[in-house]
């Protein structure tokens, strides 16, 4: 066994690894949380909106 056969098996290893994240990462089981993250920009707008509002009512008082 010498080098090249250790970079085979950590190249192996690796490519196991990535297959592993990705499987893990589009699993259906992620739907819920891969779709709150897609929303997040659009959230900061709502957020943004209400601070503004509750600024104003607060200003009149």
């Amino acid at each position: 066994m010498d080098i090249n056969d250790l970079r085979g098996i950590q190249t192996l290893l690796v490519m196991i690894a990535f297959f592993g994240i990705v499987w893990w990462a589009y699993s259906s089981h992620r739907k819920k949380s891969n779709d709150e993250a897609a929303n997040l920009p659009f959230d900061d707008d709502e957020i943004d909106q209400r601070t503004r509002e509750q600024d104003k009512t607060e200003k009149k008082q």
